[in-house]
């Protein structure tokens, strides 16, 4: 009987986006080969393409996704053809080739208006374009990849690779006395780089049948609020945190509504002998000494002190 070889490359799609610049990290440091591609080189709408690039792989890590949530809502049918048809064409052709899918979802997906932590079996209920479109994708993983597809839900995901609310804060405080920031949106802080190192975890663990298909809550640990974020950041930046002041959502109106609690619960990690991610302040805490935060602190003390 002739033996063939068992894959073990990876393939990592949306590769030039925080999340997927920080996978492919992981992946080196870890000594797993993986293949990067970016929308240039990809499109995931694309069935005979996708079919190309996912033969050969043991695991595809989709980071690919259309992020604008303001812009999908007046672009749905866009936003759904990458987040809810091009996840779908991912996911035949992981099936057709027997490969596990682990696919990057939000907690946008949910409606929101809880008081407690959402489990991963929660009623979804998205409130605005972004989520519905995103909802598309996870259905199509369900149905498709019932065993060996991985939704992991994220949320507030910031990181070295992109804009996000972390830097920004830092960036404003080299410019502005004092920020009114809002507190009435709860939610959880997640470093990209610690997510990048969780769904690699749950890649290794899926294929060697520990972890089952389903939906992952990859969220840090804890809740705050945007204001809190803030606060907390210019704290562990040498910064004064009383000059971050609260405010509300009315205070800041946008086109997409934003879910006013984004708290996820993270039992499936548990089941899959996996340990949920850290707290958010101990993740924020490794990420501000990181080269690229650890610049915009600085300039953000020297532009204080100017």
């Amino acid at each position: 009987m002739t033996a063939y070889p068992v894959p073990t490359r990876w393939l990592v799609t949306g590769a030039a986006g925080m999340l997927g610049q920080d996978v492919l990290a992981v992946l080196k440091r870890a000594g797993i080969e993986a293949v990067g591609l970016r929308r240039g080189d990809l499109d995931i709408t694309d069935p005979a393409a996708v079919r190309a690039a996912v033969e050969g792989a043991a695991v595809v890590v989709n980071c690919a996704a259309w992020t604008d949530v303001d812009g999908a809502e007046t672009a749905e049918e866009a936003a759904t053809a990458v987040n809810g048809t091009g996840v779908r064409v991912l996911a035949e052709a992981c099936a057709a080739a027997h490969v596990r899918l682990l696919h990057v979802s939000t907690d946008y997906v949910l409606p929101g208006d809880a008081s407690q932590p959402y489990p991963e079996d929660a009623e979804t209920g998205p409130v605005n374009a972004y989520g519905r479109s995103k909802l598309v994708g996870e259905q199509a993983v369900a149905e498709l990849l019932p065993q060996d597809g991985y939704v992991v839900r994220t949320a507030w995901l910031y990181g070295e690779h992109g804009p996000n609310f972390v830097a920004t804060m830092l960036k404003l405080a080299a410019q502005r006395d004092t920020l009114d920031v809002v507190d009435d949106q709860h939610g959880q802080p997640t470093w990209s780089y610690a997510l990048a190192r969780h769904l690699v975890e749950l890649g290794q663990a899926a294929l060697k049948g520990w972890a089952m298909g389903g939906i992952y809550h990859g969220t840090a640990s804890g809740r705050t609020t945007w204001m809190g974020l803030a606060r907390e950041t210019y704290r562990l930046s040498g910064l004064d945190p009383e000059r971050i002041r609260p405010t509300t959502s009315e205070a800041f109106v946008r086109p997409a509504v934003r879910p006013a609690f984004s708290v996820l619960a993270h039992d499936h990690w548990d089941e899959a002998g996996l340990a949920p991610l850290p707290d958010w302040r101990e993740q924020l805490a490794e990420a501000l000494g990181t080269p690229v935060f650890s610049a915009l602190a600085a300039q953000a003390r020297d532009g204080r002190a100017g």
